[in-house]
């Protein structure tokens, strides 16, 4: 399958950089074709600037300037997010790549009426991969945001029956060393068997 693999950390060398390997190698392992996007080093531009949101609906123009990140998110059958939570979010860099590219035409149709209906069918698999830096029971409290964006709105979008995993290692920062390498070596684990 088609695998799309967004990364949105800015350090190669961090433990987060050490998971995007990790992904990439195991679905590769797995015989997936990988496009794998590392969203801060291809200098992607996570602004909605005016003119992108006065042309958000207008399906004749709306991809300008994201026309090869929307063509790369349409073809992808297994779609996986490595990125850190950051103030129980996710890094600014993927926030604004929803944001511009999972517009009318990609990731939902608008029929003439106002209904949505999810476009991004293709997608049989979606899983995110994250480290927190608070604990499980912190992130619970305060409703934990990212874990929702990816099991509830980007489920949404992708076949009715599609897989969704949420990889996560929470207190990330009280866990250096074998939680790492273990949570490392489940990320491994769970892209060979994709």
């Amino acid at each position: 399958m088609r695998a799309l693999v967004l990364f949105a950390h800015p350090l190669a060398d961090s433990f987060h950089g050490a998971l995007h390997r990790a992904i990439v190698d195991g679905l590769r392992g797995a015989g997936h074709d990988v496009d794998d996007c590392d969203l801060y080093a291809e200098g992607f531009d996570p602004v909605l600037d005016a003119e992108s949101r006065r042309r958000y609906f207008d399906l004749a123009v709306n991809r300008t300037g994201i026309e090869a990140y929307a063509e790369r998110l349409l073809a992808a059958e297994v779609l996986v997010l490595c990125f850190p939570v950051w103030c129980f979010g996710p890094p600014a860099i993927l926030k604004g790549f929803m944001d511009r590219v999972m517009i009318p035409g990609v990731s939902f149709a608008l029929d003439g009426s106002g209904v949505l209906r999810p476009n991004l069918r293709r997608i049989r698999r979606l899983v995110a991969v994250t480290t927190y830096g608070r604990d499980r029971l912190a992130a619970w409290w305060f409703g934990d945001p990212p874990r929702k964006m990816v099991t509830r709105y980007l489920r949404w979008f992708v076949a009715p029956d599609a897989q969704v995993r949420y990889l996560a290692l929470y207190d990330l920062h009280k866990k250096e060393g074998r939680p790492q390498a273990a949570f490392l070596a489940q990320v491994g684990r769970a892209m060979a068997s994709l």
